[in-house]
C-alpha cells in the first residue's frame, strides 16, 4: 500500500493521521519497512548520517563568524562603538560561542557513546543540540547584522536591518519549515494530486 509520507504522514487510502515523533521514529518503522526497506539499526544510521551532513554545512559558517567576531576588540575601530552596542557585541559573541559549542556537541556526545549500542539516544539529543545551535546561529547573525549598519549608517539603519535579518531567520528557518508539518500546507494537496509516494526526511 503506497503512502504520501509528509511531516505528519497520510495514508491515501486510509486517510489516517499520525506525528512522528525524534524520540519515538519506531512510530514510523512500518512505512520504513515498506518504502526504504530498512532495518531499525540501518534508519538510525542513515538519521545520524543526514544530522551530520546538516551539521558540517553550519559549523563551517559559525566557526568562521565565532573567529571574526573573537578578533574584533583588537582592530581600531571597535573603539568606535559605544556602550550599548558593546553590549550588543557581548551578547552577539555569547550567542556565536554557545552555537559552536552546541553544533560541536554532538561529535563529543558520538565520543562518549561509541560503541555503547545508545544511537537511539545519540540522534534525538544530536537533534535537539542542532536544533537550539541553529536558534543561537540567526541570533548572533542579527547581532552581527546590527553591528555592521550601526557602525556604517547610524543606530536607526542598524535596529531596522537587525530586526529584518531576525524575521528573515526566523522565516526561513522555524516558519516555513513548521508550516510543512500540518497537512493544510499546500505540499499536502500537491502530494495528494500527484498521489504519488515521495520520501521523508
Amino acid at each position: 500500500m503506497h503512502t504520501v509520507p509528509v511531516p505528519r504522514f497520510r495514508s491515501i487510502q486510509t486517510g489516517d493521521h499520525h506525528r512522528v515523533d525524534v524520540d519515538h521514529p519506531e512510530d514510523d518503522q512500518r512505512w520504513n519497512q515498506s518504502a526504504r526497506h530498512e532495518t531499525v539499526t540501518e534508519r538510525l544510521d542513515r538519521n545520524w548520517t543526514s544530522l551530520l551532513q546538516e551539521l558540517r554545512v553550519m559549523q563551517t559558517g559559525v566557526q568562521l563568524l565565532t573567529g571574526l567576531l573573537l578578533t574584533l576588540p583588537f582592530q581600531q575601530r571597535f573603539d568606535m562603538l559605544d556602550h550599548s552596542m558593546r553590549m550588543v557585541y557581548l551578547a552577539t559573541v555569547t550567542c556565536s560561542i554557545s552555537s559552536t559549542m552546541l553544533l560541536v556537541a554532538p561529535v563529543g556526545t558520538h565520543r562518549i557513546l561509541f560503541r555503547q549500542h545508545r544511537l537511539p539516544v545519540l540522534v534525538s539529543v544530536a537533534h535537539r543540540f542542532a536544533f537550539a545551535g541553529l536558534v543561537l546561529l540567526g541570533l548572533a547573525m542579527a547581532g552581527v547584522t546590527d553591528i555592521i549598519f550601526d557602525t556604517v549608517s547610524g543606530r536607526r539603519a542598524g535596529i531596522t536591518a537587525s530586526a529584518l535579518a531576525l524575521v528573515a531567520f526566523g522565516l526561513c528557518w522555524l516558519v516555513v519549515p513548521l508550516a510543512f508539518r500540518t497537512d493544510s500546507f499546500l505540499w499536502t494537496r500537491i502530494a495528494d494530486t500527484r498521489q504519488q509516494p515521495r520520501l521523508p526526511l
